[in-house]
């Protein structure tokens, strides 16, 4: 048996010359190397608002994603979800801390992934919802990287060079995560009839958190108009075209049930959660929270 530690190779570099993006690989600066001055004209307060936005999504998709573990079909997608979820963590970590730059707080990744209440967490509803059954995970996965990839395709031009850094190595990443997404969905959807039936009524109870994540935030229209963000509006006609091709492949209709409705107005980017979130977050923030301090 080789004495070589089964995990080196995750911080090995790829063929592109880039090191492999994994919680845990060594590094203790998640931005080094990037230029984290404040761009003028930038309000650090959005910024740093923004950058909780998208960093709780992926965050807590990264934590319903690790719930799959033991639980999917095969073990090749054991290892596709697992790596999926490490690919956001990833992302996640970078952007938390980006907000505690920004925002001049000089709070960690840890302080706020771990220290948080739940009404402080800005992750949409889709991303919180509790797992249901493998269509489920799928449809979840089709919606959010649809709209994730499309996003940080533009955010690689941001006026703030982190979002920039963090949105150009992101797009490769969820190039693939909906990749894997689309493949399933028309698997699925082109499958049995039971298969067929399991993604439509995935599609028809998740489909009205899509609008949340194309609805533009104030946050997120004050920041596009000095260039450091997108307003989620301009992603719907690419999002809604992927999306219609990829449910025409898998011969699924496009779910016509109303936008998910707001509490006067506020939903996951106020701290407005469901009653999923608080069960997540006390799972995710258990141990943190149960020894203060403590490094591991």
């Amino acid at each position: 048996m080789s004495d070589d530690h089964v995990y080196l190779s995750l911080a090995e570099a790829s063929p592109e010359g880039e090191a492999r993006w994994a919680y845990g690989t060594g590094f203790t600066d998640p931005l080094s190397g990037v230029d984290t001055t404040l761009p003028t004209g930038v309000d650090g307060a959005d910024l740093g608002a923004y950058c909780l936005m998208l960093g709780d999504d992926a965050l807590v998709l990264a934590q319903r994603l690790t719930e799959w573990c033991t639980r999917a079909p095969e073990l090749e997608d054991e290892v596709a979800l697992a790596n999926i979820g490490l690919d956001l963590l990833g992302q996640a970590r970078l952007l938390l801390t980006r907000a505690g730059q920004a925002d001049g707080t000089g709070r960690t990744e840890d302080d706020l992934a771990y220290l948080r209440d739940e009404h402080q967490f800005r992750s949409v509803h889709l991303v919180e919802l509790a797992n249901g059954d493998f269509a489920h995970c799928v449809a979840r996965l089709l919606l959010f990287s649809c709209v994730r990839l499309a996003l940080l395709q533009r955010l690689a031009a941001s006026a703030d060079p982190v979002l920039a850094a963090v949105a150009a190595k992101g797009a490769k990443e969820v190039a693939y995560h909906r990749e894997y997404a689309a493949a399933w969905t028309v698997r699925l959807g082109d499958g049995t009839e039971l298969s067929h039936r399991r993604m439509q009524d995935a599609l028809d109870t998740l489909w009205p958190h899509l609008a949340e994540l194309l609805t533009p935030h104030p946050v997120e229209l004050r920041l596009a108009a000095s260039g450091a963000a997108v307003d989620p509006a301009e992603l719907r006609p690419e999002v809604e075209q992927v999306l219609a091709e990829v449910l025409a492949a898998a011969g699924l209709d496009r779910p016509q049930a109303p936008a998910a409705a707001a509490v006067g107005g506020r939903a996951g980017r106020d701290g407005v959660h469901t009653e999923a979130m608080g069960l997540l977050l006390a799972e995710l923030q258990c141990v943190a929270r149960a020894h203060p301090g403590a490094v591991w």
